[in-house]
């Protein structure tokens, strides 16, 4: 955005005059004019007197809350953006301020840099626009949302997610399997105006290729061998609601030149069919897959990759949001008491081990652990033995797998035996989706370091013992961060 006025009118409103301190200095730097208010009454009173061009303020007052004064000062108001700050960092709070027509959300604690920057943006966006987009969200706030954090990495999430819930805009979700995609895809209809209308989903990777133009764009009678009536495909099925892309990634290229052309003309024919039908969905897309890398080889169309990644959300992996393990395995817990299990509650020791693991299964492996613990251990409060006990109950299969395999067995049934055995950590769950491509690289990475020690780090030797051409060798040391010298641990 184009900062069409650099400096203004600016009235901070916080109870903490520490805060309230320095941002009033940081801002005055940035050659802003600054007024602050400790109060809701204060503010009133500022308002009126110093008419800044932009308002910063608290969620959490001595005489009110200035989330809830949002509506009321834009009623008199409406030039004036707002910028909410909270130290409730929830995705609830985001959006409520995106209902309320907050101009911009930062999560405390923020950096001094981004709220210059958002004050920057709302005082050109005041200049171009002269008002506030009063964004037309219907329906309450649920504070039963799965999608739960205060990290850091959450919080852009929610920032982003509240920024689009108000349009039509397509969505790509993007993040390893396990991370709560469709719960994000779920969130943005549900808090969006088509909320009243269906969210669709359809996973490319459970659908056999030579089916889904059927299952996305339906087809007529007699289309092909089978079909003995006329099937509503996907598209029909979410019109005037959300259609969901889960796994696009997958989708056959013969599939995606149908979709980009939905996207382009807005409208698709059944297949087997003719007419004309105009696609009133949004969608929303996601992957746990590299679609640039795709592209490179020739997979994903790059015309259609820029046409679904116009706003994308990158979910964290949970080893990268730590400080929310344990509001996460609590939330799963006290669900799982919702349903009739057993009420459980976790000690802090348990929740530092929780922290200590590395969660490869993300979101989704902790909350089939919690369901586990629920029903089957018997204490009240799980301490962090227990969690060892779980946690370690694999590790130590496989310490001792040397010592419980038949003798003489070959690759393929120490293979079957270790997938086996992973499997059924999960119990009657699947472990989360990808496995392939993760099981290959963990065969391959041992193969290729044992290839290179033996022929002393000769990469030509080694590509010709393996079979695989010079160029593929160098490819895959990269990829799966093998050290060329053959060395393990790198």
């Amino acid at each position: 955005m184009s900062h069409v006025q650099r400096h203004g009118r600016i009235l901070v409103v916080d109870d903490d005059a520490a805060i309230r301190t320095v941002v009033r200095e940081a801002l005055r730097r940035e050659g802003h004019s600054v007024e602050v208010a400790g109060s809701v009454a204060e503010l009133r009173r500022a308002v009126r007197a110093f008419e800044p061009q932009v308002l910063v303020t608290d969620v959490i007052l001595p005489d009110g809350n200035g989330l809830d004064m949002v509506p009321e000062l834009l009623a008199e108001f409406p030039s004036m953006p707002i910028i909410v700050l909270s130290a409730q960092n929830t995705f609830t709070t985001a959006v409520r301020a995106t209902e309320q027509g907050a101009f911009d959300y930062l999560p405390k604690p923020f950096d001094l840099g981004e709220l210059a920057s958002a004050v920057s943006d709302a005082l050109a966006m005041r200049a171009s626009k002269g008002s506030v987009a009063d964004p037309d969200i219907e329906g309450g706030v649920s504070d039963d949302l799965p999608l739960i954090g205060r990290s850091p990495p959450m919080q852009e999430v929610y920032r982003t997610i509240a920024r689009v819930i108000s349009n039509d805009l397509t969505v790509l979700v993007l993040g390893e399997s396990g991370t709560g995609k469709e719960l994000v895809a779920r969130a943005i209809h549900d808090f969006g105006p088509r909320a009243t209308k269906p969210f669709v989903a359809i996973n490319m990777a459970a659908i056999p290729r030579e089916l889904i133009e059927s299952e996305l764009f339906g087809h007529e009678r007699r289309a092909f061998t089978g079909a003995q009536a006329r099937t509503d495909g996907r598209f029909e099925q979410a019109q005037g609601g959300t259609l969901f892309l889960d796994e696009i990634g997958d989708m056959p290229l013969e599939a995606q030149t149908r979709l980009l052309r939905v996207l382009q003309t807005g409208e698709f024919s059944p297949v087997g069919g003719s007419r004309s039908i105009r696609a009133d969905v949004r969608i929303i897309a996601a992957t746990h897959k590299d679609l640039t890398q795709l592209i490179t080889d020739n997979q994903f169309r790059e015309d259609l990759y820029y046409r679904l990644n116009v706003v994308p959300i990158r979910l964290p992996a949970l080893r990268q949001r730590i400080e929310d393990i344990g509001e996460l395995a609590q939330f799963f817990l006290d669900r799982a008491a919702s349903e009739g299990l057993p009420r459980k509650k976790l000690d802090p020791g348990a929740i530092d081990r929780l922290a200590r693991h590395r969660w490869p299964g993300n979101v989704r492996e902790l909350e089939n652990m919690m369901l586990r613990l629920a029903a089957l251990t018997r204490e009240d409060v799980i301490g962090a033995h227990l969690i060892e006990a779980h946690l370690g109950e694999a590790i130590a299969t496989e310490a001792n797998a040397d010592n419980s395999a038949p003798q003489g067995g070959g690759l393929a049934d120490a293979v079957e035996a270790h997938l086996s055995r992973y499997f059924a950590t999960f119990g009657r769950d699947l472990p989360p989706d990808g496995l392939y491509d993760r099981v290959v690289a963990e065969i391959e990475r041992p193969l290729l370091r044992l290839s290179l020690a033996a022929v002393r780090g000769n990469q030509l030797k080694a590509a010709k013992l393996l079979g695989i051409n010079r160029n593929t060798l160098r490819k895959k040391l990269t990829e799966l961060g093998v050290d060329p010298g053959g060395r393990k641990g790198s």
